[in-house]
């Protein structure tokens, strides 16, 4: 089930006004025709090449055939389509083969793709990351040789982190570089959860490796970064023999399983060519980018599929017959549609609200990227990277979180029929179950918010937050439909705030119980910048003209109907987290080992 074009097309335009990015020098080749023909082209593709063979990709999983892991056929026909129409290179310069899309559009579409089939988009997405990376920190020659061949759909990416023994904590990887007279690197170790580390779909695979070089500084601040192709690739950009990157084995995960996830031996024959990227020791600042890139793409990924969920359930629920009203008293009076009965709607609410609340945050994130590059001021991209910054932890982990509980309902509302495998949204849940471990743990992500971004700077991107809400908040004071809304935001930006000065105040002297309930703050700031997004939403549908057909008054009613629900039963929850943060409170840390 895609995500609606409808809402896709609210969200892009209404709410963030993608035409008024066409004024920006970057974009300004572009207009709302181009986006209306992109857009077009993705759904097209996405229902034909993506979407009829999401159960396929995930029954026939990925297997080794002589060294070499190998996907269903309709994977290969499915990206051909997908580069071909240039998806992969959309949001790329023009002088490297891009279309030079903004990234919103881009973005937007990526969760089209990733609601038919996120398996099959992985490849793609994981390329463009790649791709990036070289982009931004590769050579002139790394450029020619790698970036436009990946955009052209011929080679693939990935990114290299962990390891089987190091996990998540990158100061302890042991995969090493040595340099060579011609000033090259030869490469040895193995790297872990490689998501399209091996496969059969173009000519070689582009994986962009952290690793360490003899002799450099202790921990992160050795890691450097080099640029590995899977197989030889000559001046002309020919691929030729093997690299000496090998397919060690696959891991078998509950979700996504049409994305080969390897663990892959570099250098077992003493014979694998590893190129630099930038400088040495610099590496873990260069892969930021495509780490904090897929990031919000996993955020992205999670609503997506939380989306495709609710359209099933949404499906089911309508085509369901079963029951009768509460109030009914004839026993033989024929069974209602379950989109009757409260209680399915009120999960149903609750989907759309998390879905719908999710979606408007990853695009806003988008837009912040797109008003990021084309900054003409350096002070502005500096405050503009700094509030992304800030949002990138919350974008990837509420998501993952809350848009991971309306797959659980969409299973509920289907009753019995949604733990089979006769109804996708079993499926569904176990590829969004993955979110919450993609690209760092929730609590990473939680340490990470609290222990580093609400405090940098002097906490300059939390009041840069608060005071876009704050503007948003004072327009729709003057709306009677929306004055209630912005009260409670209002309140709830105060009580987040007075908990961040606490706790950022409590770091200096205890940072361990400071911290110890991090989650409780990332969930809870999500919620009150969602609930922001909401109002955003709601304001934008109160705009819709009078006049509107009968579908768009519905359209625009279900918008402030949500936003309703989302103030008055998701918001509430941060008050009593917030104030638990607020005690210190140190259940967690204190409990003897023993105890457990």
């Amino acid at each position: 089930m895609l995500i609606p074009r409808r809402d896709l097309e609210f969200q892009v335009f209404d709410v963030l006004d993608a035409t008024a990015l066409t004024r920006l020098p970057r974009y300004a080749e572009h207009d709302r025709a181009v986006f209306d023909g992109v857009f077009d082209a993705a759904y097209r593709i996405a229902a034909e090449r993506f979407a009829p063979f999401a159960a396929a990709c995930d029954a026939q999983e990925p297997h080794i055939v002589d060294g070499r892991a190998w996907t269903i056929p309709e994977t290969r026909t499915a990206l051909a389509a997908y580069n071909d129409a240039s998806f992969t290179a959309a949001a790329f310069d023009a002088e490297d083969g891009g279309l030079q899309l903004p990234l919103l559009v881009a973005k937007a579409c990526t969760a089209v793709f990733s609601s038919a089939n996120v398996a099959f988009h992985s490849y793609a997405a994981l390329t463009a990351g790649a791709a990036s990376l070289l982009a931004t920190f590769g050579s002139a020659e790394q450029r020619r040789r790698y970036v436009r061949p990946m955009l052209a759909g011929r080679f693939t990416g990935t990114m290299c982190l962990s390891e089987p023994h190091a996990g998540s904590s990158l100061t302890d990887i042991r995969c090493q570089a040595l340099r060579q007279p011609d000033g090259s690197y030869r490469l040895t170790g193995s790297k872990m959860w490689i998501s399209g580390g091996d496969h059969d779909l173009a000519e070689t695979i582009v994986h962009m490796v952290l690793a360490k070089v003899p002799g450099g500084p202790p921990g992160v601040k050795g890691i450097s970064l080099f640029v590995v192709p899977r197989d030889r690739v000559d001046g002309d950009g020919r691929v030729g023999a093997g690299n000496d990157v090998r397919l060690a084995g696959l891991n078998h995960k509950m979700g996504w399983r049409g994305t080969t996830n390897c663990v892959l031996s570099f250098g077992d024959h003493g014979d694998c060519r590893a190129e630099i990227v930038g400088e040495e020791h610099h590496g873990l600042r260069y892969m930021f980018q495509m780490m904090n890139a897929a990031r919000l793409g996993v955020g992205m990924n999670a609503v997506a599929l939380g989306y495709a969920a609710y359209g099933e359930a949404l499906a089911y629920a309508r085509e369901r017959p079963q029951g009768r009203p509460v109030a009914a008293r004839n026993p033989s009076s024929p069974p209602v549609p379950i989109i009757r009965h409260a209680d399915v709607r009120r999960m149903l609410l609750a989907q759309k609200a998390w879905v719908e609340g999710g979606l408007a945050l990853v695009l806003f994130c988008a837009w912040l990227q797109d008003h990021e590059r084309c900054a003409a001021d350096a002070a502005e991209r500096e405050r503009l990277n700094a509030l992304l910054e800030l949002l990138t932890p919350i974008a990837k982990s509420w998501p993952s979180e809350f848009c991971l509980e309306a797959n659980k309902l969409a299973i509920q509302v289907h009753g019995g029929y949604g733990y089979t495998r006769d109804y996708p949204v079993e499926r569904l849940y176990r590829d969004n179950r993955l979110n919450h471990i993609h690209e760092g743990t929730h609590g990473i992500h939680g340490l990470d918010l609290l222990g580093r971004k609400v405090p940098m700077n002097g906490g300059a991107a939390i009041k840069d937050l608060f005071a876009r809400i704050g503007a948003t908040v004072e327009a729709a004071r003057a709306s009677p439909e929306l004055a209630e809304h912005a009260e409670a935001l209002a309140a709830a930006v105060a009580d987040a705030g007075a908990t961040a000065l606490k706790l950022v105040g409590a770091m200096a002297r205890d940072p361990e119980r400071a911290l110890a309930n991090a989650t409780l703050f990332l969930d809870a700031l999500g919620h009150v910048v969602v609930a922001w997004r909401w109002l955003a939403q709601a304001q934008a549908a109160l705009r819709a003209p009078p006049g509107a057909d009968p579908a768009a008054q519905d359209f625009c009613r279900g918008k402030l109907a949500a936003c309703r629900y989302f103030f008055r039963y998701e918001l509430p929850k941060t008050r009593p987290a917030l104030e638990l943060l607020r005690a210190l409170d140190d259940t967690a840390i204190t409990i003897p080992d023993a105890g457990f």
